[in-house]
C-alpha cells in the first residue's frame, strides 16, 4: 500500500512535503511552548519566523546536513542582523538608511557561492522584521532567544530528519574523469594506439558531467577560496584533457614512437594520480615528475634534428628535408604534449583542491595564481571584480536594496500597518527581469485575494476563540509549504495570506480586517518592485550576457593577436609581479559566466528582443568556452624557452592569429551591435582556405601547437556562428511559411 501511493506521489510534492513537514514541525516546537506555555509572544514570534525565513524562504542548496552546517554557520550573523534591526528602527531615517546598506550587502554576498545567495533571502526577512515599530531594545532578549532557539531547532532537524541521498560531490566527480582519462591515455600509448566507441563515449559523458549546468547547485565549486578556486580548475583541466584525448588521432611510431608513447603512460600514470588524490588526499608528486620528464625529452625530441641520411646520400630526383621532424611528426607531438600539458594542470589543481595551499607540487604561478593567497585577499578581489554595473550580482543587489528601501521608507512615512509585510512581498515577488516581475506579480495578487477572502471567512467564523487558530496553524503551514512551491507563486500567496492571518490572530486580537490589510500591503510591495523592475536593468541577464560575451571576444582577439607575434618573434611581454596574466580576460570570462548562469533561470523576455533587433539564438557555452581556451593556450605557448619562427613561419603564425582574430570581432559585433553596425551573416571558414593546413619548410614543433590552438578557437566560433546560421534559416523559413 505505502509503495503504491508513493509511485502515485508526484517526486515534486514528495520533496517539498518533507521540506514542509520538517519546517512545520520545527515552527510548532517553537511557537508554541513559547506563546502558550511562557506567554512571551515576542519570543514566539521570532522562533516562527525565523523557520520560515531559513527554512522556507531561503533556498540553500544542498542535503540536510548540509543546509544544517550553512545555518550553523550563519548564526552569529542572525543575531547581528537582529540587533542592528531593532536600534535602527528607532527612526525611519536609520531603518531606510540601515535597509539601503544590508539589502545591498545581503543580496551581493551571493558572489559568494551558491549558497550565501540562497541563504540571502532568509537573511534579509530576519532584518526586516525588528526593523519595524514598536522600537522596544527592552523586548530585544525575546527577540534573540526566539531566534536561537528556532535556527538551532531547524538545523538540529535538517541534520536528523528525512535524510536524503545527495548527488556525487563534484571532487567524485572529476576523480571519474580522470580514471576515464587513465583509460584513455593507456589505449592510446599502446597498441593499436586507438580509442573504443564505448571510450569515446564514456569521454563525453564524463565531460558532460562536469559542466556546471549538469552539476547541483550545492556541488558546484563557486566559491572564491582556494580550494574552490582549484576545484573549478580541476573539472576545467579534466574536461579539456578528456577533449584533447578524444581529438588525437597520431600514432607512435618510428624514432618518436617511444617518447610519444611514453608521455601518454605519463598521462595515465597521473589521471590515475590524480583520482587518487581527491579521493584520499595522497599528493601526485612521482607521478607529476614523472610526466614533466618524459614532456621535457620528448620537447627535446623535437627540438632535434632527425636521423641522419644514408651514407650513399638521397636517391637521385629526391629532394632534401628541411632541418627537423616532418610535418606529420610534429603535429603529432604538438598534440601529444598539449595532452601533457592539461594533465599537468589537472593534478596541480586536483592537488590544490585536495589540499589547498599546502600542496605539495609545484604550480605555476599565472594559471594558478591563486594558490598562494589567504581568503581574505580572495574575498576581496571576488567582491572588487563584481563591483561594477557590468555584472549581474552587482544589479540584482541594487535593484532588491532599492526596491526594499523604498517600500520601507513608504512604510515609515504613512504608517503603513503591518508594514514588513510590503517588504516581504518585495523580496519574495521582484525578479531579475521586468516580464518575469509583472508576470509574478499579476499571479501573486490573483493569489493574495483569494487567500484573504478565505482568511476573512475563517476570522469571521472562529472570532476571538484563539484554540481554533492554533489547531489549524501546523495543519495549513503543512499544507501551504508542500503546495506553495509546486503549484507557484499565486498559490503560495494566496496560502501564505492565510498562514500569517492564522498566527498573527494567536498575537494580538483577531479581526477581518487583518485579511484587508495583507492585499493592501503585498499591493504596495508588488507596485514598488515592478518600478524598480522597470527602472532597473529590467532585461535581467539577456542584455548583459550580449555585452560580456562581446566584450569576452574583443579581449580574446587581443591576446590571439599578441601571442601569435609572440610565437612568431620569440619574444613574450612582461607581466607584473603578483597579477595574473591577461587579468582582463579573465574578468571578461567571469562576468559572461555568472550572467550566463543567471539567463538560464530567465524567460526570453519580450520575445527576444533586442535594441530593437532580434536576439540572435547562440551557442552561449562555445563563447565561454573559447575565452578559457585562449587563457590556456597562450599561457602554454608563450612558456619559456621562445625562439623565432623562420621568416615562413612567422608570417604563416601571424596571419592566421589575426584571422582568427578577426572572426573574433565581426562575432562580437553580431552580439552586440552598435546603431549602426551593418547586419550581416558570419560566413563559415574552410579551414584549408583558411591557411591552417600549411606547413612551411622548417618549422619547429612551437609553430604546430600555436595552428592547432588557433584552430581549436576557430571550432568553437565557428560553433557560435553555426547556431546564428540556424536560427537565421528558421526565422527565414517561417517568414516564408
Amino acid at each position: 500500500m505505502r509503495g503504491a501511493l508513493r509511485a502515485r506521489l508526484p517526486a515534486a510534492y514528495a520533496a517539498s512535503g518533507r521540506r514542509a513537514l520538517r519546517v512545520t514541525l520545527v515552527a510548532a516546537a517553537g511557537f508554541y511552548p513559547f506563546r502558550y506555555g511562557f506567554d512571551r509572544p515576542v519570543a514566539a514570534t521570532y522562533a516562527l519566523f525565523a523557520v520560515v525565513a531559513l527554512g522556507g524562504l531561503a533556498r540553500i542548496p544542498g542535503t540536510g546536513r548540509q543546509r544544517a552546517a550553512v545555518m550553523a554557520r550563519l548564526l552569529p550573523l542572525c543575531w547581528v542582523l537582529v540587533v542592528v534591526g531593532t536600534y535602527l528602527s528607532v527612526r525611519t531615517w536609520s531603518a531606510v538608511l540601515g535597509m539601503l546598506v544590508v539589502g545591498f550587502a545581503l543580496a551581493f554576498a551571493g558572489v559568494g557561492g551558491p549558497r550565501p545567495a540562497g541563504a540571502a533571502p532568509g537573511l534579509q526577512l530576519l532584518y526586516i522584521l525588528p526593523s519595524f515599530p514598536p522600537y522596544d531594545p527592552g523586548a530585544l532578549g525575546d527577540r534573540l532567544i526566539g531566534t536561537t532557539t528556532g535556527l538551532v531547532l531547524l538545523a538540529a532537524a535538517e541534520a536528523l530528519l528525512f535524510h536524503e541521498s545527495g548527488p556525487p560531490a563534484y571532487r567524485e566527480r572529476s576523480a571519474r574523469a580522470a580514471v576515464i582519462a587513465e583509460r584513455c591515455a593507456a589505449r592510446l600509448a599502446t597498441p593499436p594506439h586507438a580509442l573504443t566507441g564505448d571510450d569515446i563515449r564514456a569521454a563525453q559523458e564524463a565531460g558532460q558531467a562536469l559542466r556546471s549546468r549538469n552539476v547541483p547547485e550545492a556541488e558546484r565549486p563557486a566559491g572564491p577560496g582556494v580550494r574552490e578556486r582549484a576545484l573549478s580548475h580541476t573539472g576545467l583541466a579534466t574536461r579539456t584533457l578528456l577533449e584533447r584525448l578524444v581529438r588525437a588521432t597520431c600514432v607512435p611510431r618510428g624514432d618518436t614512437g617511444p617518447g610519444v608513447s611514453a608521455v601518454l603512460h605519463a598521462v595515465a600514470g597521473l589521471a590515475a594520480a590524480t583520482a587518487t588524490c581527491l579521493r584520499a588526499g595522497t599528493p601526485p608528486m612521482a607521478q607529476q615528475q614523472e610526466l614533466i620528464a618524459a614532456h621535457a625529452r620528448l620537447s627535446a625530441l623535437s627540438a632535434g634534428a632527425p636521423p641522419a641520411p644514408p651514407s650513399g646520400g638521397l636517391p637521385d630526383g629526391a629532394a632534401p628535408q628541411p632541418p627537423g621532424f616532418p610535418p606529420p611528426v610534429l603535429r603529432c607531438h604538438a598534440a601529444v604534449l598539449e595532452i601533457a600539458d592539461a594533465a599537468l594542470a589537472m593534478g596541480a589543481a586536483a592537488d590544490l583542491a585536495a589540499r589547498g595551499r599546502h600542496a605539495s607540487t609545484g604550480v605555476p604561478a599565472g594559471p594558478f595564481w591563486y594558490a598562494t593567497s589567504r581568503a581574505p585577499v580572495l574575498w576581496w578581489r571576488r567582491l572588487c571584480g563584481h563591483a561594477g554595473r557590468r555584472s549581474v550580482f552587482f544589479q540584482n543587489a541594487v535593484r532588491m536594496a532599492l526596491a526594499l528601501t523604498a517600500v520601507r521608507f513608504v512604510a515609515g512615512v504613512d504608517t503603513l500597518p503591518h508594514g514588513f509585510w510590503a517588504m516581504l512581498a518585495t523580496l519574495t515577488l521582484t525578479r531579475t527581469t521586468l516580464g518575469e516581475t509583472w508576470s509574478t506579480i499579476r499571479l501573486a495578487l490573483g493569489g493574495t485575494l483569494a487567500g484573504a477572502l478565505v482568511s476573512t471567512a475563517i476570522l469571521i467564523l472562529a472570532g476571538g476563540d484563539t484554540a481554533v487558530y492554533a489547531v489549524l496553524l501546523p495543519v495549513w503551514m503543512l499544507l501551504a509549504f508542500t503546495v506553495g512551491p509546486v503549484k507557484g507563486v499565486g498559490w503560495a500567496q494566496g496560502l501564505f495570506t492565510v498562514l500569517v492571518a492564522l498566527v498573527f490572530a494567536q498575537l494580538a486580537q483577531p479581526t477581518w480586517r487583518l485579511a484587508e490589510v495583507r492585499v493592501l500591503d503585498v499591493l504596495v510591495g508588488s507596485a514598488v518592485g515592478a518600478v524598480f523592475g522597470l527602472l532597473a536593468w529590467p532585461r535581467g541577464a539577456h542584455d548583459e550576457l550580449r555585452r560580456t560575451a562581446a566584450e569576452l571576444l574583443r579581449r580574446a582577439a587581443e591576446i590571439v593577436v599578441a601571442t601569435s607575434a609572440s610565437v612568431a618573434a620569440g619574444t613574450r611581454a612582461a607581466v607584473p609581479s603578483g597579477v595574473p596574466g591577461h587579468r582582463s580576460l579573465q574578468h571578461a570570462v567571469v562576468l559572461a559566466e555568472s550572467a550566463y548562469a543567471q539567463m538560464q533561470s530567465e524567460p526570453t523576455p519580450f520575445g527576444g528582443w533586442a535594441r530593437g533587433r532580434e536576439l540572435p539564438t547562440v551557442d552561449w557555452q562555445a563563447t565561454l568556452i573559447a575565452g578559457h581556451h585562449t587563457l590556456w593556450g597562450s599561457a602554454r605557448l608563450l612558456e619559456p624557452p621562445l625562439t623565432p619562427l623562420s621568416p615562413a613561419a612567422a608570417e604563416s603564425a601571424d596571419m592566421l592569429g589575426e584571422r582568427v582574430a578577426g572572426r573574433m570581432l565581426l562575432i562580437s559585433a553580431a552580439l552586440d551591435p552598435a546603431d549602426d553596425t551593418p547586419t550581416a551573416c558570419v560566413p563559415v571558414i574552410d579551414p584549408v582556405l583558411a591557411g591552417f593546413t600549411a606547413e612551411p619548410p622548417g618549422a619547429p614543433r612551437r609553430y604546430y601547437a600555436t595552428v592547432a590552438w588557433l584552430s581549436s578557437l576557430m571550432t568553437d566560433l565557428t560553433r557560435i556562428a553555426h547556431a546564428a546560421h540556424t536560427a537565421e534559416a528558421r526565422a527565414r523559413d517561417a517568414a516564408r511559411s
